[in-house]
């Protein structure tokens, strides 16, 4: 864990995938003094950043030609995959590449071998925070890989977040990150019931929210999603179906490691009733709209 921000001014570093948290964690890189390369598979958020000074590429191999580290802040484990078949012709030795995203272990333990064949070197660091965190330069940030990797990653991580931990070898920041889901989506399920309790009992939940905030049911959460509960403002930090993607691949560890997880079944089928319903967009704490 740091709060140190580095001077990064020399280091070029490619950026793939500027959605809700890219196109922030691009903008902290290029407050450190990084020169920042970015791609996206839609045109808009790099000639947005382009603008800003950032250097566009055509894609992910002219970002690997121009930059001797990627990060990959990709949607789900298919794009994380796409994207690095198209980076490993441009992959040479000296090369790290930072999949920051929430991808499912056994890729990732795939993608690492296929990247380290190539003579470069992976870290998996997904994060956690949401676009507020990555706005903020706060995000919790848990890698996995080599020491070497990581020391080589860090500096990049000191500028875009303040808790970071080296969890294990490759594979193991997905763990840790597989893990924070299954506690946010059970937690978040746990707030929206209990402030649709509230409600249809009589009690206003905005006041049953601020009565128990403090007590033993205080949470990040609590605080943030609950406070969208209760306002019904439900534009997207983190989206529900990314949590329902999420909770997928829990749920696949847990079969892949010998153990069920009869809480994370059920709340993968809540969510999957609420991408069903079309909320899909929304964020993911609009799942107390299942039950208020």
């Amino acid at each position: 864990m740091t709060d140190e921000r580095p001077d990064l001014s020399g280091r070029t570093v490619g950026l793939i995938g500027l959605g809700l948290m890219g196109r922030p964690m691009a903008r902290n890189l290029a407050r450190a003094g990084v020169r920042v390369v970015v791609h996206n598979r839609s045109r808009g958020p790099v000639d947005e950043l382009a603008a800003e000074g950032m250097v566009p590429a055509a894609d992910p191999a002219g970002a690997a030609q121009a930059a001797d580290t990627l990060i990959l802040m990709l949607t789900d484990t298919p794009a994380v995959e796409a994207v690095t078949d198209a980076l490993l012709g441009a992959l040479t030795a000296g090369h790290l590449v930072i999949d920051m995203g929430t991808t499912a272990v056994g890729a990732t333990r795939r993608l690492a071998e296929r990247v380290r064949a190539a003579g470069a070197e992976w870290v998996d660091a997904p994060v956690s925070g949401g676009q507020v965190a990555a706005e903020a330069a706060t995000l919790t940030i848990m890698a996995g890989g080599t020491e070497a990797a990581f020391a080589r990653a860090l500096p990049l991580f000191q500028a875009l977040g303040r808790r970071i931990t080296h969890v294990g070898d490759t594979g193991a920041g997905q763990i840790a990150k597989t893990a924070n889901q299954v506690i946010v989506g059970l937690t978040i399920g746990a707030v929206a019931e209990a402030l649709a309790l509230a409600k249809a009992a009589g009690a206003d939940p905005a006041k049953v929210r601020e009565a128990i905030r403090g007590g033993f049911a205080e949470s990040r959460i609590l605080e943030l999603h609950g406070g969208r509960m209760v306002s019904g403002d439900f534009t997207p930090g983190a989206r529900a179906t990314t949590q329902l993607k999420d909770l997928t691949q829990a749920e696949a560890l847990a079969e892949d490691a010998g153990i069920d997880l009869p809480a994370v079944s059920l709340c993968k089928e809540l969510y999957e009733l609420l991408v069903d319903k079309g909320d899909d967009g929304l964020d993911h704490a609009a799942l107390y709209r299942l039950f208020s």
